[in-house]
């Protein structure tokens, strides 16, 4: 039996336009750890600071990380924090002009935020059992893509 795995999609005449995805997500947290990060209490420094720069890095990092994601020439990341209740909130957003979308790009910013905070509270969060029965990362979603109509 014979495969063939597509590598990378070609791209090469596609226009080169303007594109913007923005992706959020939520850690839930235990009171003790929510309530140490808003305190600047965590042992390994500043929750929100460091879990912003794994993010950003994580934006730049993607086509390291997802095979089929091509090298995109970014122009813009933020990195936005959010509380709900016991829930911290992480919403990416991504911008570039290319000729591919930033969907994976600002999904992965996010995920990797999430997992950079729960790492650094994950001493909070464990029980007796040294397990993890509150803590959950939920709800990843591109909650908005943008792309211009119209060649650069």
């Amino acid at each position: 039996m014979e495969k063939s795995i597509q590598g990378v999609v070609d791209i090469g005449d596609k226009p080169v336009v303007k594109r913007e995805a923005t992706a959020t997500g939520i850690l839930q947290l235990n009171q003790d750890s929510a309530d140490a990060i808003r305190e600047g209490s965590v042992k390994k420094g500043d929750v929100i600071e460091a879990s912003t720069i794994a993010a950003i890095q994580a934006v730049k990092d993607t086509p390291r990380i997802i095979p089929h994601c091509h090298p995109i020439p970014l122009e813009g990341c933020k990195v936005d924090w959010a509380w709900e209740e016991n829930k911290l909130r992480c919403t990416v957003t991504v911008s570039a002009h290319y000729k591919t979308g930033i969907e994976m790009e600002a999904l992965t910013g996010v995920s990797a935020g999430l997992l950079c905070a729960l790492d650094m509270v994950k001493s909070f969060e464990k029980n007796e059992s040294g397990q993890y029965p509150e803590t959950r990362i939920s709800d990843i979603i591109i909650s908005n893509k943008y792309k211009s109509d119209s060649a650069v």
